[in-house]
């Protein structure tokens, strides 16, 4: 017997059909002897629905009040789930974040996980109950509601996963596991059977949706094994065969590991290139720029300072496409008066692509392949940046789904979706 938490999202909660699926699939698991934690999302469409009628009503709605509304919509799930369960012959139960109770600090709209206490769950687990926990929040030492932020039900289940010690964590999706790269841009994309926390965390951050950065951030911390599989398979599909199926997010250390060189591809259309053209070449000029963004709380990605020339150079970085009008306001009215430089210039058709993989730790040139596969398809690489497992470039916009292509093929990720 295991202790499981199942996460379903918003698409698996979309109709009472659907919810009735969810809830025989977690009979099932139940059957088989396990004790089962279910974190579901709002139904699909649900949360969006909620903050629009806020919106109707003021720009400027108070966060406290939004984490209030928006978490509704969670209840909701939790008791349907809970009433689908109990017609199924489960012995269910369902709780709000607070009731747990899920305790945050009082960052509303975007609150952090501070502790969970498991006393009450294990309770009932203990006495033979299916608990239904709403994902997304919790309540702050206040007493308030909180919420964490889009995509927050992933962090709360593998939060629940990590308070409760769980044996795994499995997050039913609309997807059936992480792929080489996205299939829309590449038909050849190949399902892994595994990955690890640090490739899954690099490939989040550089812009794969299939998780939220901060459940990998938690599963990784806590070492949480946590599964990304469908939530469209048959309800009845055989246990074993779902137990084993989509990607299993786990250790480097573990001896299942795929030990692939490169992992995956991913990449991003959401990113914007500003440079600020003749800098003074003088110690902390860094500072001076990046200072200003940062008070401003836009996040800077990718950073390059050209070889000076005659006293001056050129400094270029990325933010996110939303923040780009924004910071080269701020540079024109705040840092080019005070440092003398010659002029702010931007371009907001760029992309950013990336290899992710834990091999390219202890094997050499994995970078010039990247580099001379994009020489060969005349693409220009504007910008570089790499770590211990990745290297991403700056390259323009209307290349990237060739690059992505050419980068799939050259490091040899082509293949069927692995069983």
């Amino acid at each position: 017997m295991a202790l499981i938490v199942h996460k379903y999202g918003g698409t698996s909660m979309g109709s009472t059909e659907r919810i009735r699926n969810v809830a025989k699939r977690v009979a099932k698991w139940v059957r088989a002897g396990h004790q089962i934690v279910v974190v579901p999302s709002a139904m699909s469409g649900e949360t969006n629905r909620l903050l629009g009628l806020a919106k109707e009503l003021s720009d400027r709605a108070n966060p406290r009040e939004l984490d209030m509304i928006a978490s509704t919509g969670e209840q909701v799930s939790v008791g349907l789930l809970s009433i689908a369960l109990q017609a199924e012959g489960m012995d269910a139960v369902s709780y709000a974040g607070w009731q747990v109770p899920v305790k945050t600090d009082s960052s509303f709209t975007k609150a952090r996980i501070e502790s969970i206490d498991d006393k009450r769950v294990r309770a009932d687990l203990a006495a033979g109950k299916v608990v239904v926990i709403t994902g997304f929040q919790g309540v702050d030492p206040e007493g308030y509601i909180t919420t964490l932020g889009r995509g927050g039900s992933d962090t709360s289940a593998v939060a629940i996963a990590a308070a409760l010690k769980a044996d795994e964590c499995l997050i039913y999706t609309d997807v059936d596991g992480v792929y080489t790269t996205d299939p829309r841009v590449v038909p050849e994309a190949r399902r892994l059977n595994a990955i690890s926390f640090e490739e899954m965390l690099e490939m989040a951050s550089l812009g794969s949706k299939v998780l939220q950065i901060r459940s990998v951030e938690f599963a990784g911390k806590y070492r949480v094994p946590t599964r990304v599989l469908s939530s469209f398979t048959p309800w009845d599909i055989n246990l074993e065969e779902e137990a084993k199926s989509g990607t299993l997010i786990s250790f480097e250390e573990d001896e299942n590991m795929e030990q692939a060189v490169v992992s995956g591809i991913a990449f991003n259309r959401d990113e914007a290139k500003i440079t600020v053209v003749g800098v003074p070449d003088t110690p902390g000029i860094a500072y001076q720029i990046l200072g200003k963004v940062a008070e401003a709380n836009i996040d800077v990605d990718v950073i390059i300072q050209n070889v000076s020339h005659d006293g001056k150079t050129d400094f270029s970085f990325t933010v996110h496409r939303n923040d780009y009008a924004k910071t080269v306001e701020l540079l024109e009215k705040q840092v080019l008066p005070t440092l003398g430089a010659a002029k702010v210039v931007g371009d907001t058709k760029i992309c950013k692509v990336s290899i992710v993989g834990i091999g390219m730790r202890s094997h050499a040139g994995i970078a010039a392949t990247m580099f001379k596969t994009l020489s060969d398809e005349s693409i220009n690489i504007q910008m570089i940046t790499t770590s211990e497992i990745k290297t991403s470039v700056v390259i323009d916009e209307k290349y990237m789904e060739l690059a992505v292509r050419a980068l799939h093929k050259a490091f040899g990720l082509e293949g069927k979706a692995a069983a």
